[in-house]
């Protein structure tokens, strides 16, 4: 099962088609077996290293929403976003004022 997770790239069903065994087996091997879930971890970590060679792939060919993309998920610490996001700590209560708003009751 490990080696057709490697060919599929961690798409779970292909593999286990191709095995000939139920997702049922795969993810009760995954919550019973430490060795087996630390394998298919390395899998899906490997999977994710190939998809971000091939977006630096893409960036170094110039495609631009590929760059964009990058900007948007690895730049947001440099201003590269388009939503704010607020996280609150602890149990302090805040108030939010909208500036500008086109609604007359606020």
């Amino acid at each position: 099962m490990i080696e057709a997770l490697e060919k599929s790239l961690g798409i779970v069903t292909s593999a286990c088609k191709s095995v000939e065994i139920s997702r049922e087996t795969h993810y009760r091997w995954m919550r019973d077996d430490d060795e087996y879930r630390s394998k298919v971890e390395g899998i899906n970590d490997m999977t994710l290293d190939f998809a971000e060679s091939q977006l630096h792939k893409q960036i170094k060919e110039g495609n631009s929403t590929a760059t964009i993309f990058f900007l948007k998920t690895k730049g947001k610490g440099r201003g590269y976003v388009e939503r704010q996001e607020i996280h609150n700590t602890g149990d302090n209560l805040f108030n939010i004022q909208i500036v500008g708003s086109d609604n007359p009751n606020e």
